[in-house]
Parts: structure tokens; sequence; C-alpha cells
């Protein structure tokens, strides 16, 4: 995390709730364009090299119907010779003619090849570097963030939008370059042939233009629409997904299946209306066309018979006004890609706009060795300023000493463990370890001087050996396979099909509960921490390789300063010090006899688990 944390400079954190919702959007477009602007400005030459290259290439393309028009008069004045027996057609310049319009024509294509490639280039590393900074994001947002935002949709953000903005760059940046230079140039060429019909062509722009922008606001809102409800469909799936079995156990297929419907319902709204309102400008921008295309054919007629305009100037006039429509008419098809790829964007700046973990302090310290003392002075926090769940706590843990942690669920027990380890920022007063105030020390050194199991085992896709090694990366396989032993992993594991070797898949299915939090007691074995965290680390096991377990332990524990949140009350009465957590703070503390004696909650607890 102190490689992420040194890239950017963070912000203050912000206080979550617990509970889920999903990310706030911006309040307009502006912001995630200016922001995707930024992306794309770091490859500034390569764009003004893609942008040069497409406009060469469109004003070839441009100017080879002038040309063309240029072998129509010479065909009609050779015809006209010819009756008039004054002469006749001369094919070599009409062959000469074609030539060189074929030869604009295949430079013209070569050209939009090398634009095209340069582009899928730059689009491919924008998204690329998009990708990598969402996920170095993820690395150095406070818990809060976690606390309050859907997983499914923060997926989403990573998949889908990224995607939507490559697809979006790859298929649309040169083609929006190329039709607003067609545009520019079959003017020029038009104004160039005449102005009377140019004008009457050009009356039907205005129309086009408000029709495009009436149907662009009206569908833009069910575009933003479509890619939210599609982060919430990808939510959905994602839970039910990871949580089949209690799905199935609880009978709730059916509940799973009209929350989905509920979601996909609205993905289908959204989507269908979007689409149905772009789709209305193709066949609105053809009837506008159609309508200006036979008033110039009207004008174009009445000159000619004038004498006004050669034949070729007409034909290529006409041709100009045929194919002025098609850039038009790719903008508004783009509209659709644009629109996602804007309410992508939106989110995917949004998400790296969110408030970062507090930085470290500037005369913040790199923890050295670590003894183990940790003090808490008049503790206070809530997740929401109007809850406030620790409450004046104060203790004095010596460096060596086991702290157990007992009380109710939701008594803040996980909750003290999380400010230790400064997942999250205190309200009121303050946490030293060896005499030294947490915030004094960086975010990185201090937490690598804990070594941390908890109830919720996490195992990663890999190796057995790799996923105990996570401890400590540069472990040899020696400490490696002596932490397993220590954990009482190491008989499970030698019989395993590869033993070390083999291969956990995605969803670990292939290990029991117990065996995988056996493989993540190991792992903080091998960490060898100053300062160990136990949270529920037995609750996953059967009874005997508990007490096995608990022995590993005991003997992991000594010497190193341990806190141990348990609710079998037998793996801590041979605990320093018992912290009672209540719905009132810091009820009791005490050692087991003293607790006991005292016949307070901790007695009641006991007597209740071990009472005859």
């Amino acid at each position: 995390m102190a490689e992420n944390t040194s890239r950017r400079k963070h912000q203050s954190a912000g206080d979550g709730p617990p509970g889920l919702h999903a990310v706030e959007k911006p309040k307009n477009a502006s912001f995630a364009l200016k922001s995707l602007f930024t992306y794309l400005g770091v490859y500034k030459i390569p764009l003004l090299i893609m942008l040069g290259i497409s406009i060469v290439s469109t004003v070839f393309a441009v100017y080879g119907p002038r040309k063309a028009g240029d072998a129509t008069t010479e065909i009609f004045n050779g015809l006209m010779r010819k009756i008039g027996g004054a002469g006749g057609i001369d094919f070599g310049k009409i062959g000469g003619i074609l030539l060189f319009v074929l030869g604009l024509y295949l430079i013209s294509a070569v050209l939009r090849l090398v634009g095209g490639l340069i582009t899928a280039k730059i689009a491919n590393t924008v998204t690329f570097n998009l990708r990598r900074d969402v996920v170095d994001k993820i690395h150095i947002l406070p818990f809060s963030y976690f606390d309050k935002t859907l997983q499914g949709d923060t997926l989403s953000v990573i998949t889908n939008d990224i995607d939507t903005i490559n697809t979006s760059l790859n298929q649309t940046l040169t083609e929006m370059i190329s039709s607003i230079t067609q545009i520019i140039g079959f003017l020029i060429m038009m104004f160039s042939i005449s102005w009377q019909m140019t004008v009457i062509a050009m009356l039907t722009l205005p129309l086009s233009f408000g029709v495009i922008m009436i149907i662009f606001k009206v569908s833009q809102k069910h575009f933003n629409g479509q890619q939210k409800h599609l982060a919430g469909v990808n939510g959905i799936v994602e839970e039910n997904y990871g949580a089949h079995t209690v799905v199935k156990a609880f009978r709730g297929e059916g509940r799973a299946i009209e929350n989905f419907d509920k979601s996909n319902v609205k993905l289908y709204k959204s989507g269908w209306k979007a689409n149905f309102f772009s789709s209305l400008m193709m066949p609105i921008m053809t009837t506008i066309t159609n309508i200006g295309y036979v008033a110039v054919c009207v004008l174009g007629g009445a000159l000619a018979a004038k004498g006004q305009l050669d034949v070729g100037n007409i034909q290529a006039f006409i041709q100009y006004m045929r194919q002025f429509s098609n850039p038009i008419m790719q903008l508004s098809q783009m509209s659709n890609q644009l629109q996602s790829t804007l309410a992508a964007s939106e989110r995917v700046f949004n998400f790296l706009a969110e408030t970062e973990e507090l930085a470290d302090s500037e005369n913040a310290v790199v923890a050295g060795t670590i003894k183990g003392d940790v003090k808490f002075e008049n503790v206070k926090f809530g997740y929401v300023p109007e809850n406030t769940i620790i409450k004046d706590f104060s203790t004095d843990v010596k460096a060596g000493q086991k702290i157990a942690i007992v009380g109710p669920t939701g008594a803040g027990k996980s909750t003290i463990i999380k400010l230790l380890m400064r997942f999250y920022e205190l309200d009121e007063g303050a946490i030293t370890i060896d005499g030294v105030k947490l915030t004094d020390y960086t975010r990185s050194s201090i937490r690598s001087a804990f070594g941390m199991v908890l109830q919720d085992t996490w195992c990663f896709n890999g190796t057995v050996y790799d996923n105990v090694a996570y401890g400590r990366l540069d472990a040899s396989k020696d400490e490696v396979i002596a932490a397993a032993k220590t954990a009482g992993a190491h008989h499970f594991i030698k019989q395993m099909p590869q033993g070390y070797d083999t291969v956990l898949n995605e969803e670990t299915s292939n290990l029991s509960e117990g065996q995988k939090q056996l493989l993540t007691i190991a792992r903080a074995v091998l960490a060898n921490p100053s300062i160990l965290i136990l949270d529920e680390a037995t609750s996953s096991v059967d009874t005997r390789t508990e007490r096995k377990l608990q022995e590993a332990m005991d003997n992991l524990m000594k010497g190193r300063t341990s806190f141990v949140i348990a609710h079998r009350l037998s793996t801590i009465r041979e605990a320093d010090m018992i912290l009672y957590m209540g719905w009132d703070g810091l009820e009791e503390k005490g050692n087991h006899k003293e607790l006991l004696a005292l016949g307070g909650k901790y007695a009641a607890l006991w007597n209740s688990q071990f009472a005859v």
C-alpha cells in the first residue's frame, strides 16, 4: 500500500456508515469529459499524428468526386464535339483522370489504416492505464468506502464501464474526426461548385441538428440509468453466486430470482428507452436529407439549363450532397456509443475521485522493531457521528501480554482491532504503540508489525505453498513448511494430491473451512509479527483440531503481544487480561479468576457455557 500511497496526494478520509448503497454519480458530465481528455492528453503527439492522417485521408477522399466529375464533363464535351463533327472523346485524358482518382482513394485507404492502428494503440493504452489506476485506487480507499459500496458496483466499473470506454475510443475516435472533416470538406467543395445549391442543402442542417440535440437530451438520462442498473444486476449476480449455498439452504431461490427480475426489468426498460430514442435519429435524418436532396436536384437542373454549371460539376455536387448526409448519420449513429461512454466515464472518474485514506503525516516515522506495548487513551469512535460505538475506551497492554476481548455481538470487539490496525481514524483519544502515537508511524510500516487471523478465511487461487508464503514472500521453503507444522496444517497438506504444490481453485472449494483457517494461521506464523491478532481464529475447526491448534497458538503467542477475540471462553482462560465489551463500552477488565470472583457479566457468560 505504501507504493500506491506515494503515487497520489491523499485527501482526508470520510466517515462511512455500515450498510450498502450505490456510489453517487457526478452532477454533470463535464468532470468526466475533462478527466478523459486528461488521460488522452498524455498522447498529444500520437493524437496529432492520427488527426493529421485522418484529415489528409479524408481530404483525398473528398476531392475524389470533384476530380471524377471532370471525367464526366470530358465525356459530355466529347460527345457534343462528336455530334457537332468537331472531334470526339479524349479517352487518354479520361483515363488519366480516373487513374488519378484511383490513386487518391488508395492513398486515403492506406492512411485510414495507419490512423486506425494509432487509434487502437492509444485507446488500449488509455484503458490499460484506467484499469491500473482503478485497481491502485482500491488499495488506497478507506474502509468506510467498502462499508457503503456494493461490491458488484465496483466490479462493474473495472469491467463494463472501462470496456465501454475502450470500445468507444477504438470505434468512434477516428470515425468522429473523419466525419467532421468530411462535413467541412464537403461544404468547401459544394460552395466551390454552386453557392446557391449549397445554401439549399444547408437549410436542412439546423433542422437536423435540432432533432439530434432533442433526442440526445432525452436519451442521455436513459443511458445513465442503463449503466446504473447494469451495475445493480452485476451486484445481484455476484452476491447470489457467492452465497449460493446460503440461498439454497434457506430456499431463497424464488426471492433471488424475484430480486434479479426486478433489477433486470429496470435494466431492460432503461436500455430499451435509450436505444429507442437513439434509433429515431436515422429515419428522421434520412427523411430530412431526402427533402433537401430533391430541392437541390431541381435547382441544379435549372442552373444546368441556363448553362451556369457543367454537367460534371452537377454530377459531383449531387454526389457530395448524397455523401454529405453520411457523416452526419454516422455521427448520429455514434451517439448511442458516445452516450454510453459518457455514462461509463461518469462512473469511472467518480470512482477515481473518491476520498482516499488519510495521508501519513509529514513527520511520520517508519516503525522499526516493535516491542508491543499498546495503550488506548480515552478512545472514542463511531462509524457515523450520531452512533458512537467505542465510548471512552482506555486500557494499558504490556509487551508480551495476551489480551482477550469478549462480549455480545455488535459491542465493538472487532472495531477495537480495526482501530488498532488504523483501518479507521479515531474520533477522539489516542492509541500508542511503544509510546508513539499510532498516527505518528507510517501506516504501512506499523501494519507490517501485525499478524492477523480472521474468522472469515481468505485464500487465493494458487498453490498451497503460495498461500502460506503470502505471509512473508522472501521466506525459504523450510520456513514455510515449519510454519505449516506450527499451525497444524502440515499433516493435511501432505495428504493432498500434490502436497504443497496442490493448486487451490478459484473458490477454494477443494479445502474445508477448517483447512483454510489452518492455512491462514500458518501464514500468520510465517509473518512472525510483533503483535498478533486472532479474531475467532479457531471457530471453523473441530474440537480435536482446536486443542492441537490451541497448543500451537499458545507457543506462537509467547513473547508477543496478542489480542484474541473469542466466543469460546475455554480458549482464553489463560489470558493475562480479559476485556468485557458491553453496550456501554468497556464494562469489566481483569484475568479469568478475577472476573469470575467479580460475579459480573463475564462470570454469567462463563457459567452459561460451562455450568452443568
